[in-house]
């Protein structure tokens, strides 16, 4: 890797360490990655804007641990070489910080904006990402040749925006996990059939004074 982490960030280590090991991680393997990945995005937002948040503690706890929080999700399908499509994936949240942490999940990353595609792609060459991927394109343009175990999206749209975007891209029987802040009651209830909440449960982000829930949302069979 290339990047040198900038003295600011590096002073984070600590706060990193630590979040991920409350959510049940190596913090000790992955600290290294993920703040090589933030002073990457720290160099190019001088020039490209990827994000409003660039203070390295709420870096480390809004950008790398939101996104972690909800690793588990994921696991079971990592462990079975599974893939997931990150839906406006922006900088690469959760999508990057995903692939660090389970580099045998295959993540495709959908991003209109040029600018923040060609920066997941220098990402995921320099933190070595093997099934890692970013395309430039609209999501509802998005025609995979294999379809996707599940989606995901981070502070994208609503739960009946997401199956309009997405449910094309889903094997039958996939899954949409959409992280929300709060319980989106109203949003369940414009589900399109057969959609449903399937699971909603509660993440607990270290550091984070705020709430944050993960939906999983599949297609009813009955």
């Amino acid at each position: 890797m290339t990047i040198e982490i900038p003295s600011a960030l590096s002073a984070q280590r600590e706060p990193m360490i630590s979040g991920l090991n409350t959510l049940g991680l190596d913090g000790d393997r992955l600290s290294e990655p993920l703040l090589h990945y933030l002073a990457l995005m720290l160099k190019w937002n001088a020039t490209y804007n990827l994000t409003a948040i660039t203070e390295p503690y709420e870096m480390v706890v809004k950008h790398v641990l939101d996104s972690a929080a909800m690793h588990a999700s994921v696991r079971d399908l990592a462990a079975q070489g599974g893939s997931i499509a990150d839906l406006g994936a922006g900088a690469g949240l959760p999508g990057i910080v995903l692939s660090v942490i389970y580099p045998e999940l295959h993540v495709t990353m959908l991003e209109s904006a040029g600018k923040k595609v060609r920066f997941m792609r220098e990402a995921i060459r320099q933190l070595g990402l093997p099934h890692a991927r970013a395309e430039h394109v609209r999501i509802e343009a998005y025609r995979p040749e294999v379809l996707f175990d599940a989606i995901t999206a981070r502070a994208l749209a609503t739960l009946p925006e997401l199956i309009r975007l997405g449910a094309h891209l889903l094997k039958p029987g996939g899954e949409l996990l959409a992280m929300k802040a709060v319980f989106p009651a109203e949003e369940i209830a414009n589900l399109p059939a057969p959609w449903q909440v399937v699971a909603d449960q509660e993440l607990v982000v270290p550091f984070l004074q705020a709430q944050r829930r993960l939906m999983r949302v599949a297609a009813s069979h009955g």
